[in-house]
This record gives structure tokens, C-alpha cells and sequence, in this order.
């Protein structure tokens, strides 16, 4: 079985890829799909699995595999477990067990012969999770105004509203750019898109180690990161004073980062407290990304 490269966190994790299988129902000129932004600033969606469990999956814009965690996978009925891998994370090397050719049902949309992997850690009150993948070629909506998942066979037509933005796309993940001003310095950095972290700002070791950001703004928290395998690391928060993403400017945004871990952190991530603040178009391509502000775009920063 091949192999391919996802990253939790921005830590690299090594497994074996997810069969995504065949499309069987027909995209129509757009698909709306509801889904619940929970407490945690989570994407919920619900599925149904093997036509027989109904689940609650989160939407993971970086991850390129459907999984399901253990505390769920022991109760289901409609999924068998062919056999057990190794797989490498940050926190080092587990076993996780996988399930060839499931049948996957989202709203109206079906996929079949997918795999799936078991893990620790999904989004609080998610069954697991699943990623873009699913959607491959095709434009994808988020809009927080709405609630809905809108996926569509083209552009909309009307997209003047919205800023047009690079996206960096590099095996399979989306990197967009920002702007941090951190002692009187402008510093652009490139955040990988990760509606899985439910915080704002993420900062590569690299960027702390060459920003010296740990001395020069305030700390305000720090707490325990788990990946999908239960392994742990310490981060960091302070306020980050000034932060420009496209035209919109936010002021003493959360920002997290790790100190005496060089090398393990390594990019920096823009998580779900942030995307929330807009409605987000990303062309079929990855090329580029549309931003315009949405009815979330100033409520109060999450307590993650």
C-alpha cells in the first residue's frame, strides 16, 4: 500500500493511504451540506456508514483520510477490520487498525470502497473525521453565515464581494499567507489551513526560535496538544498584537507555539477560531482562495 504524508498540528504523521473509492452519486451544480459548528469550533457533519450507523464527523481540512475513533469503532455493527498498521506520528510510532471498502453517505452525496483508519482523538462530540478529499475537483464552500458545506461544479458567478487570495497547495494541504507584526517587525509566514485545531494561531519552532516571539508578548496560557494517537506536547499562548490575513486586520489575536521542541513543530497553523470569521470559497483547482468576512468575523476569541 502506498505511502503519503498528513500533518496534525503541523507535525508530520506518516500512514499508509485511504482508498477513497468511487463517487456513486452524481454532483449536481452545487450541493449544500449542513453542518454544526460546535463549542470547540469544530465542523460537524453528519454521515451515514455502510447504510446502517449514523455518525458525526468532523471536517478536517487537513487530513486526507476518513478515521473513526476507537470509542466509537467498538460499538459499531456495519464496519469490519481487516488488518492492523504502523503508523508514526509526533509523539512516535502506534498501531492503528483499518477497514477496506465502506460505503460513506454525506447528505445526498455517496462514496464506496473507502477505507478507514482507527485513532484516539476526533473533535469533541465527533465520531472521526474526514477531509477535502472527498471533494476532489471540485469548488468547495464554507459558509459560516449559513452553516453549510457548499460544494460546487464551478465558481459562483457573483464573487466580488469576496478577496481572491493565493493558495499554496503541496501534497494535498492548503497553505495560505499571513502577516504578524511582533515587536514593532512585520514577519509573513504561510499558515497551513487546519479547521481541526480548534484555536487561532499555531506558530512554527522556526518562527519562534528567529521571532524570539516568547519574549516579547504577553503570555497568557499554556496547555497539552494531543494528536489523533493520545501522544502530548506543551504549547504555549500569548497575544499576538497585529495580524493581516488578505484586507482584514485583527488586533491581540491567541496565538500558540512551542518552546525547547525545535524541530518538531514544523509549520505554522491558522485553525478554526479564524476561518470561522469568513466565508471561504476554494477554487476546484487549489489555486486560489476567496475570503469575505462572515457574521462571526468580531465575536470573542475561543477559550481553547
Amino acid at each position: 500500500m502506498n505511502k503519503f504524508k498528513i500533518f496534525f498540528f503541523g507535525i508530520l504523521l506518516s500512514i499508509p493511504q485511504m482508498l477513497i473509492g468511487q463517487n456513486k452519486q452524481q454532483f449536481t451544480s452545487s450541493d449544500t451540506i449542513p453542518f454544526i459548528l460546535t463549542n470547540h469550533n469544530n465542523i460537524a457533519i453528519q454521515s451515514i456508514l455502510n447504510k446502517e450507523d449514523t455518525l458525526n464527523l468532523m471536517l478536517h481540512t487537513a487530513a486526507n483520510s476518513l478515521s473513526l475513533i476507537k470509542k466509537t469503532a467498538k460499538n459499531l455493527t456495519s464496519i469490519n477490520w481487516n488488518s492492523e498498521e504502523e503508523v508514526n506520528s509526533w509523539g512516535g510510532k502506534t498501531s492503528s487498525r483499518f477497514s477496506k471498502h465502506n460505503f460513506l453517505q454525506i447528505n445526498n452525496l455517496e462514496w464506496d470502497s473507502i477505507s478507514i483508519w482507527e485513532s484516539e482523538n476526533s473533535g469533541p462530540t465527533t465520531d472521526g473525521k474526514f477531509g477535502l478529499n472527498l471533494f476532489d475537483k471540485k469548488v468547495i464552500e464554507f459558509n459560516f453565515d449559513q452553516s453549510a458545506l457548499i460544494i460546487h461544479k464551478t465558481l459562483p458567478k457573483e464573487m466580488s464581494t469576496y478577496n481572491k487570495m493565493p493558495l499554496i497547495f503541496e501534497n494535498g494541504f492548503m497553505f495560505i499567507e499571513g502577516r504578524s507584526m511582533i515587536g514593532g517587525v512585520s514577519y509573513d509566514n504561510r499558515f497551513l489551513i487546519h479547521s481541526g485545531y480548534g484555536g487561532s494561531i499555531l506558530f512554527d519552532d522556526k518562527f519562534v526560535e528567529e521571532s524570539k516571539i516568547g519574549q516579547l508578548i504577553e503570555i497568557t496560557d499554556e496547555k497539552e496538544l494531543k494528536d489523533s494517537y493520545g501522544n502530548v506536547l506543551k504549547t504555549k499562548k500569548g497575544k499576538l498584537p497585529h495580524f493581516i490575513l488578505g484586507e482584514e486586520q485583527f488586533i491581540d489575536i491567541p496565538a500558540g507555539f512551542f518552546e525547547g521542541s525545535i524541530g518538531r513543530q514544523k509549520m505554522s497553523v491558522m485553525g478554526a477560531d479564524i476561518l470561522k470569521r469568513f466565508n471561504l470559497i476554494i477554487d476546484s483547482n487549489r489555486e486560489y482562495i476567496y475570503l469575505k468576512p462572515s457574521q462571526l468575523r468580531d465575536v470573542e476569541y475561543a477559550k481553547i
